[in-house]
């Protein structure tokens, strides 16, 4: 095992441990204010469990606003491939403690404009530390860097001014969003709400 697998490993252990320590039930709803999500017809979001960022609110204010909503399923190489869902109960089946949409495949990855991921924690480089898997740095590699907005959700403590230990292959962020802000990444900096306020969305 190398060094940023490790480093990895016990970062990831320490941000589980504080989340279950720290959890309380908070609203990330503020950021369908975002010009990007606004203006975008197809957004790919997720399902949190446990003590991820809770998305309930988020996905059904996105199909409540006539977005096209995509959730992701685990494929067995460890990939995602995204699905589109009505909203409903009946459109997921439960696999362990998530939940995962019924459907054909969406083909025109191409075509997503926003794409809403879990993170443990997002450093000042838009660099995002996620589960280990390295599903969504696959799925996050093939969409068009040109048009699609990727936001990761995460607690206010869990934005990070010390720089997460990277592979080549993970994917950065372009902005985050804590339940009191939305911080957007420019030229791989991080933006102070101090000095940046437009790029500020308050609650």
């Amino acid at each position: 095992m190398d060094s940023i697998t490790e480093m990895k490993r016990t970062l990831r252990r320490q941000c589980r441990a504080q989340r279950r320590e720290k959890f309380v039930p908070e609203s990330w709803v503020h950021i369908l204010d975002c010009q990007e999500i606004k203006k975008s017809k197809i957004v790919a979001t997720y399902i949190s469990y446990d003590y991820e960022p809770q998305t309930v609110d988020v996905n059904t204010a996105l199909i409540a606003a006539g977005k096209q909503l995509l959730l992701p399923k685990l494929l067995p190489d460890k990939d995602l491939m995204w699905i589109q869902w009505d909203g409903t109960q009946k459109g997921l089946a439960q696999n362990g403690k998530i939940f995962e949409p019924i459907g054909e495949k969406f083909i025109q990855e191409s075509e997503i404009d926003a794409v809403i991921v879990p993170a443990l924690r997002i450093d000042r480089d838009g660099s995002r530390l996620g589960q280990g898997g390295g599903s969504y740095d696959r799925a996050l590699a093939r969409l068009d860097t040109s048009r699609c907005w990727k936001i990761g959700l995460v607690r206010s403590d869990e934005l990070s001014g010390e720089k997460i230990p990277t592979d080549i292959h993970d994917q950065k962020l372009d902005a985050a969003a804590t339940p009191e802000l939305i911080i957007r990444f420019v030229n791989a900096r991080f933006v102070s709400p101090r000095f940046v306020s437009p790029q500020i969305v308050p609650n």
